[in-house]
């Protein structure tokens, strides 16, 4: 039987006779307060505890010792007052008063019934009681409380207290023996005061936890039945939601295991302190001689002790006070995570079959119906987790279901339950309680209000998902789009990375289908490019384009970098703007600008300035690198820095009208991106063999050349196209933009390409293809990078996150994959349009057969 077991066992026999529980603890207690003083006299002096008031007496007039006691004074009142503070944001009197009750029995009285017992001398508890106040744990008594208060009839009570000592009695055990031990140290130090200190606190501990295990929860079910004909059940509501709000935390086992091998080292401590002669030694020598031995040694160790004692028995003590209360606040601060015992207690509680679900109401009368079926409802929601469902929880008919209740059946059944709005608010502003203890019809009338922001609902109710979910019903009802938001998935997705970062006003996510084309031959190593797009062949044609290159492979060069913000300024005069022009153009000044500049980051470093004048306005195009970060706000914080300067100290007349002039130029046709470059500026090339051309390809080179001059020179030009004299980049650049985490609004300077071919070899029969992309703005930090799905791509890549040695490394070797995947989807469609394929592929791959007329002859039908 696991111990768990054995401990709800225990609970239930506790829970169901309470009287017979707390009458044999209370008369055993009188049995021990009232024991004969008097020792027989032929009865050996007792051994383990010496009566010390003339120790604790000594040096009470000490002033380092008056320090140590009045710090401990000081910490027990602390302590006690952060104890009962806790208790009380409970928001139960009745767990308040219990929990005191069980505190002041087992700390003094069942304790002090102990000491009568040991018959030691009262007045040495003096400075005890302060000590004992340290050891007093009220939040596993104010759990088990809580859970017992929970149920609505005496039968649930016990099944409470019995599920409560369940979860607590092994925890509770353990910690009781390393407390012990812990503390029993002290007896061995050899300074009296701590010793007699030491063992009060020993023995408090071990009655605490006797206590708690019988008198403790049997109390607890004789106060709850006698108490039935009142409204002892019918508590504020904040204190049930709490105990049914939290999931399952499980213990942590790491802890656990500490405090196992906290407690085996300990022992042998302990045992190797008592018994500190060898056995082998005893077999040897004569029961008379060992004796006059061991008097010996006591009596040269106790002449050797008295004399150190004269000089460092005061520090010692305080020595070992000290150790022993940090000791007991680091076991509060990293050993004892209260709050997830607790978690675990409440979780169980919630723990109910299938088929009683039903009877959540008749179970819990004092919650009022819209609580009862948000319960219900996060009852569901945990059994949907189901493992085969982790990888697909949207667009399935589960899902649809799923998002179907949550966005109209649960509203019909809350609608009726709200609490008005003045005790909504009392709610929400209670800082105990908060958002999350309102139902979800609740909080939107406090968004109608206006006393919770529309973008803050996720912040309001302390959950991302049913934030989102609220924000679906609002905008459901007011757009009458309700019917249409069910097929839009928003579970199972980690908005917490989403908040305050990439989107705000979630309704959900958009899945996208990520294809993967490759393996693509870069620099001499095969990649797989992930790409997310709804465009039927784009995959397929761009793998087609990997596939003839993969004899050959891309070479790639990065050939410029640096991220742009373009702001404009005005001066008073034609005359002062060229002044401050010509200024800025200075390499002495300008190694006074970019001082300001890279100091404003770690990463950006300005690398050159471009100015252009009209009238009396500037328009300033600052430059710089900015490591594996798309750079957008680096460059824009050290830019706004630089314009400070220049303004405060040698153009004060000088107005900064915006930080961006658009000479950027950030997602807008420009042809100063084509010109200049933005971001990363990548050139790569391949030469593909006749055979592969033909083989492949379908065609031969000579065609290529003259569709791809035909197509992307000239009809380009005739066009007044600027940075587009290219077949299709923009589909690849996007596709992987959007898989990888990128602004895909920047596929419009991204996507500026060239796309050159010519014939090549000894017969012009080999196929020589380059492109030139200046304006690839692209990062593998910041933005949607961050995202769990994106940042796989990336991982997928190899370029997650920042380059450890070669800062923006990672970024421009994605940049380099960006412009060879275009030139391999530049080859593959070029290729389709010589060969007149495009039509046929995209009949075969793009469209529904139901479509299209079967009585229809495609054209080029010899050639399929």
């Amino acid at each position: 039987m696991p111990p768990s077991q054995l401990f709800k066992v225990h609970g239930e026999f506790c829970a169901a006779y309470p009287w017979e529980v707390i009458v044999a603890t209370l008369t055993l207690a009188v049995c021990m307060l009232t024991v004969d003083q008097q020792q027989h006299p032929t009865a050996p002096p007792k051994p383990i505890l010496r009566n010390c008031a003339g120790c604790l007496h000594e040096a009470e007039y000490n002033a380092a010792d008056v320090i140590v006691m009045t710090l401990i004074r000081c910490l027990a009142v602390l302590y006690s007052y952060y104890q009962f503070c806790n208790l009380q944001r409970l928001g139960s009197k009745y767990i308040l008063g219990i929990a005191g009750l069980f505190t002041v029995f087992s700390s003094f009285i069942f304790t002090t019934t102990v000491l009568n017992l040991l018959r030691i001398d009262m007045a040495d508890l003096k400075d005890a009681l302060f000590f004992f106040s340290l050891l007093i744990d009220l939040s596993k008594a104010a759990t088990l409380a809580q859970s017992a208060l929970s149920a609505s009839n005496q039968d649930e009570v016990k099944s409470n207290i019995a599920r409560g000592m369940a979860i607590l009695g092994p925890t509770i055990t353990l910690d009781t023996i390393v407390e012990t031990l812990v503390i029993g140290v002290g007896t061995l130090s050899g300074v009296h005061r701590l010793e007699m200190l030491s063992y009060f606190a020993c023995l408090s501990v071990v009655v605490n936890y006797v206590v708690f295990m019988t008198f403790y929860p049997a109390c607890l079910s004789l106060i709850l039945e006698l108490s039935r004909t009142t409204n002892i059940y019918g508590k504020k509501q904040s204190l049930i939601a709490r105990a049914w709000k939290e999931e399952d935390h499980k213990s942590n086992p790491v802890v656990q295991r500490v405090k196992l091998i906290m407690s085996a080292g300990l022992m042998l401590v302990h045992a190797r302190s008592r018994w500190p002669f060898k056995a082998d030694e005893v077999d040897n020598i004569g029961p008379l001689v060992v004796e006059q031995h061991m008097a010996q040694n006591r009596t040269e160790n106790t002449a050797l002790h008295e004399y150190m004692m004269k000089w460092v028995t005061v520090s010692a003590d305080h020595i070992a006070i000290l150790i022993l209360l940090l000791a007991l606040v680091v076991k509060f601060i990293f050993f004892e995570n209260k709050e997830d015992l607790a978690l675990q207690l409440r979780a169980h509680i919630t723990e109910s079959e299938d088929n009683k679900k039903p009877d959540l109401p008749q179970k819990m009368p004092f919650l009022k119906p819209q609580q009862t079926f948000f319960l219900e409802d996060r009852d569901i929601a945990e059994d949907s987790k189901a493992p085969e469902f982790e990888d697909k929880g949207v667009q399935t008919e589960k899902f649809k279901r799923e998002s179907s209740t949550d966005l109209s059946e649960t509203e019909n059944e809350t609608d009726q339950f709200c609490r008005n709005l003045d005790e909504c608010r009392r709610i929400y502003n209670d800082t105990d309680l908060g958002g999350t203890f309102l139902t979800d019809d609740e909080v939107i009338s406090l968004v109608q209000s206006k006393d919770i922001p529309a973008y803050q609902i996720e912040k309001a109710v302390e959950d991302p998902v049913r934030g989102v979910g609220i924000r679906r019903k609002i905008v459901g009802h007011e757009a009458k789009i309700l019917e249409a938001l069910t097929n839009l998935p928003y579970k199972n997705y980690d908005y917490s990375k989403v908040m305050g970062a990439c989107c705000e006003n979630v309704i959900g996510y958009m899945p996208v289908p990520v294809g993967i084309a490759g393996p693509l031959k870069l620099d001499g190593r095969n990649v797989y490019v992930p790409m997310a797009t709804t465009e039927g062949c784009l995959v397929v044609s761009t793998n087609r384009g990997c596939r003839a290159l993969s004899e050959c492979g891309i070479i790639s060069c990065i050939v410029a970098d640096g991220m742009t913000r373009g702001p404009v300024v005005r001066f008073p005069s034609v005359k002062q703007a060229s002044e401050a022009m010509v200024w800025m153009k200075s390499n002495e000044n300008f190694a006074l600008i970019k001082q300001h500049f890279d100091a404003s980051s770690r990463f950006a470093r300005l690398s050159k300035l471009l100015i252009k004048i009209a009238g009396r306005y500037l328009f300033i195009r600052f430059e710089a690198k900015t490591g594996d970060a798309m750079g957008m706000n680096m460059v824009s914080k050290g830019t706004e820095l630089s314009l400070k300067y220049i303004q405060k100290v040698h153009f004060p007349d000088m107005e900064i009208l915006s930080l961006s002039g658009n000479f950027c130029t950030d997602k807008k046709p420009a042809a100063v991106n084509w010109i200049e470059g933005r971001g990363k500026s990548v050139v790569c090339e391949a030469i593909i063999p006749a055979n592969v051309v033909t083989k492949i390809l379908k065609t031969n080179a000579s065609a290529l050349v003259d569709v791809n001059n035909s197509k992307n020179m000239i009809g380009s030009a005739v066009a007044g196209s600027i940075g587009g004299f290219n077949a299709h980049a923009a589909n690849i650049v996007t596709a992987i933009f959007i898989a990888t985490g990128q602004d895909p609004a920047q596929n419009i300077g991204s996507s500026n390409c060239m796309t050159l071919m010519e014939t090549w070899g000894e017969n012009d029969e080999d196929l020589y293809i380059s492109c030139t992309m200046p304006s690839i703005e692209i990062g593998t930090i910041g933005g949607g990078t961050i995202l769990p799905a994106q940042s796989s791509c990336l991982e997928m890549l190899g370029v997650k996150g920042p380059h450890q040695e070669y800062p923006g490394e990672n970024a421009n070797r994605l940049a380099r994959i960006v412009c060879a995947t275009v030139l391999a989807g530049e080859l593959s469609l070029m290729a389709a349009l010589t060969a007149g394929h495009l039509v046929k592929s995209h009949l075969r791959h793009n469209r529904s057969t139901t479509t299209i007329p079967t009585n229809i002859v495609p054209p080029c039908k010899d050639n399929i």
